[in-house]
């Protein structure tokens, strides 16, 4: 089986301009700074890849699979890396996402 790449950021943020939108204005609808949400390009960050796959209506695991799949391709569990209060954004993204 041959392993599932990450998204490249250039194609990220390409999505969000095809929804005429930037990462920087979803970051601060989300009451967070302008750059907020871009760290989760660059590094893990669960909230923010939560957002982002929420908003481009996909599951993070499918932008990210190298920081949500392990070894056997199963989904790693990272929402308890969310904090609690933080569980109702990921339940209201998802349900976007269906």
């Amino acid at each position: 089986m041959r392993a599932k790449t990450d998204m490249h950021q250039a194609d990220i943020i390409a999505a969000f301009k095809k929804k005429n939108t930037t990462l920087a204005a979803v970051s601060r609808s989300y009451g967070l700074s302008s750059g907020t949400l871009a760290n989760a390009l660059k590094r893990p960050w669960p909230k923010g890849e939560f957002i982002i796959a929420g908003y481009l209506g996909m599951h993070p695991s499918d932008i990210w699979p190298s920081r949500y799949l392990n070894a056997k391709g199963e989904l790693r569990d990272r929402e308890k890396l969310l904090r609690t209060k933080n569980l109702k954004l990921t339940e209201d993204l998802m349900k976007t996402k269906s």
